[in-house]
C-alpha cells in the first residue's frame, strides 16, 4: 500500500513538472477554488488605466474565492477616480493597501520606494508576489524579502511595446533580462506579449501561461446613446502611441472631401495640447470635442462607433469593454487586439494610415448593417473567451502550479 501511494506521487510530481516545463503560452482554465486560502500581493505603480483596472478586478475576485490579498501602489498618481476605486477595495484586503511614491522613470526615489516593498513584503509574508508592469515587477523581483513566496510577472505592455528603439527602451530590456531570473511565474496578459517578451528579452527561464483580460457579464448590457452624440468616440491616455493624431488627421481629410464627421475624445495626458492645437490647425475644432478623463461606459455613451487608432497596444480593455456593450469598433491590428477578434481579425485596419483609417470610417458609416453583423460576432466570441471568471481563476490555478513547482524543486 505504502509503495502504492508512492508510485502515485511520483507520478504526479512527473507531471506536474512536466506540465510546468512547458514552453506553452496555452492556458488550461482549471478549477481554481482553493484547497487552503494563499496569501497575495499585489505590486503596481500607477493606478491608472487597463492594468489599474486588471488589478483591482484580479483582486476582487481572489478575495472573493476566499484568498488574502494586498496591495502596494503609487501614491502621487490616479486622482480621484483612483482614489474612490482603492477605497472600495480596500476593506476586503486582508493583507491591506499601501501606498508609496513611485516614479515612472528610475531614479534615486526608487531606493526609498524598493525599502519600503521590503518591509511591507516582509510584514505580509505571502504565499505569491505579483508584480504589474515594468516598475511593479521591479520592485517586487529586487527584494529578497519573503524569499519562499513565488514571484510573478504580468509586464501589459509597458517598455516592450512602449519604447522599442530608444535608449530608455534598450536600458529596461537590460534590466528585464537580469530579473527574468527571479521570476517564478510569467503570466501573460496576451500571446502577442509573450512573443514579444521571448523576441526582445529572451526566453522565460520559468512557467509560462497566457490568461487573457475579461470582462464581467454586467459589462454585455447595452448602452443608450446620449442625444448629443457624436459620430465617433475615441479614448485612451493622451500620447503618441495612441494615435489620436491620425484620427484628428483623417477627419481633416474627410472634411476637405465633403464628409463631416464628429468624435469625441475622452482622456487626459501628456499630448492633451498638442492635439487641440492640431484640430484647430487643421480648422475642425468644431468636429472635435474633448471631454477630459470619463469612464468607459460613460464614454461610449458620446458617441455613435468607437475607433481605437494606436500604434501599439498589449491587450486593451477599452476594446472588450466596447465590445460588450455592442459598441461598433474600428480598431487596428496590433497587439494584442487580433486575438480579441479571432476569425473577424481581417476587419482591423493597418496603424499609421489615415488612408486606410479614412475608408474604414466611411465603409462603417455608409454599411452600418455589416459593421453590426462582424461585430456580433466578435461580441458572442468576447462573452464565451473573455470572462472575468476565466481570468480570476487561470491566473489562481498557475499561482498554484507555480507553488507546486517550487515545493518540488526543493526535493530533486
Amino acid at each position: 500500500m505504502g509503495d502504492g501511494r508512492a508510485t502515485a506521487s511520483i507520478k504526479l510530481a512527473t507531471a506536474v513538472a512536466a506540465n510546468a516545463s512547458m514552453d506553452t503560452e496555452a492556458l488550461g482554465v482549471v478549477d481554481a477554488r482553493p484547497a487552503r486560502s494563499l496569501k497575495i500581493l499585489h505590486i503596481l505603480r500607477a493606478p491608472l488605466g487597463g492594468l489599474f483596472r486588471h488589478v483591482v478586478d484580479i483582486a476582487h475576485g481572489q478575495t472573493e474565492r476566499g484568498h488574502r490579498v494586498g496591495l502596494i501602489v503609487d501614491s502621487t498618481t490616479g486622482g480621484p477616480q483612483a482614489d474612490a476605486a482603492l477605497a472600495e477595495l480596500a476593506p476586503h484586503l486582508a493583507l491591506g493597501l499601501q501606498r508609496v511614491a513611485v516614479a515612472r522613470e528610475l531614479g534615486p526615489s526608487d531606493i526609498r520606494a524598493l525599502r519600503f516593498v521590503a518591509r511591507q513584503i516582509e510584514r505580509a509574508a505571502p504565499d505569491v508576489v505579483h508584480g504589474h508592469g515594468a516598475k511593479g515587477a521591479a520592485l517586487s523581483r529586487l527584494t529578497l524579502s519573503a524569499p519562499n513566496a513565488i514571484r510573478v510577472y504580468t509586464p501589459h505592455g509597458g517598455s516592450l511595446v512602449y519604447r522599442p528603439g530608444t535608449m530608455a527602451g534598450g536600458f529596461y530590456r537590460t534590466l528585464e533580462w537580469l530579473l527574468k531570473w527571479r521570476t517564478d511565474l510569467f503570466l501573460f496578459e496576451s500571446t502577442y506579449v509573450a512573443g514579444l517578451f521571448r523576441a526582445e528579452i529572451g526566453r522565460p527561464p520559468a512557467m509560462v501561461r497566457v490568461v487573457h483580460n475579461g470582462v464581467s457579464d454586467a459589462e454585455f448590457a447595452p448602452i443608450a446613446t446620449n442625444a448629443d452624440a457624436t459620430d465617433l468616440v475615441c479614448l485612451g491616455e493622451l500620447r503618441p502611441v495612441k494615435a489620436f493624431d491620425v484620427l484628428i488627421e483623417a477627419l481633416a481629410r474627410m472634411k476637405a472631401s465633403g464628409r463631416r464627421v464628429s468624435a469625441t475624445i475622452a482622456g487626459e495626458g501628456p499630448q492633451s495640447a498638442d492635439l487641440k492645437a492640431l484640430a484647430q490647425r487643421l480648422d475642425i475644432a468644431d468636429l472635435v470635442r474633448f471631454v477630459g478623463y470619463r469612464p468607459a461606459r460613460e464614454a461610449f455613451a458620446m458617441g455613435r462607433m468607437l475607433v481605437i487608432p494606436s500604434r501599439a497596444e498589449s491587450l486593451p480593455y477599452v476594446v472588450l469593454e466596447a465590445i460588450a456593450a455592442g459598441l461598433p469598433v474600428i480598431a487596428t491590428r496590433v497587439g494584442g487586439v487580433p486575438e480579441i477578434f479571432g476569425p473577424q481579425t481581417k476587419h482591423l485596419i493597418a496603424p499609421d494610415n489615415i488612408g486606410v483609417l479614412v475608408s474604414a470610417i466611411t465603409a462603417a458609416i455608409e454599411a452600418p448593417g455589416e459593421v453590426r453583423r462582424v461585430m456580433q460576432q466578435v461580441k458572442s466570441r468576447v462573452h464565451r473567451e473573455f470572462s472575468m471568471t476565466a481570468m480570476v481563476d487561470g491566473g489562481l490555478a498557475a499561482y498554484r502550479e507555480a507553488i507546486a513547482l517550487r515545493k518540488l524543486a526543493q526535493f530533486t
